[in-house]
């Protein structure tokens, strides 16, 4: 872990950067340099904490997750799905263009 007082060096900010594939300038570099300085000296003061008595955990909440067995079930017929539907052209649906210009026709 990074110590308060220790500062990112603007040569670990550019092995980020290349690693992310991002192209960032001299003055970007140590901009985030100082940045990313701060955010992990604020992170550190975490180590501070007395954590001794708290109960790890994946969520603040008390969540589980609900599963249920993967079945196939009955869908609705042809006719009700197409009753509902703004625009048919049976047995399809029919639906704006989304590829050419963007008149919709």
């Amino acid at each position: 872990m990074i110590e308060q007082s220790q500062e990112l060096t603007e040569q670990q900010v550019r092995r980020v950067a290349k690693l992310s594939r991002l192209w960032l300038s001299d003055q970007e570099i140590h901009h985030f340099a100082e940045q990313l300085s701060g955010v992990l000296g604020y992170v550190s003061k975490l180590d501070e904490l007395d954590v001794t008595d708290v109960e790890p955990m994946a969520h603040a909440m008390d969540v589980t997750n609900v599963l249920r067995e993967d079945d196939p079930q009955g869908g609705m017929d042809e006719q009700t799905v197409l009753d509902n539907a703004p625009d048919k052209s049976p047995p399809f649906f029919k639906v704006p263009k989304v590829l050419g210009d963007a008149s919709g026709t």
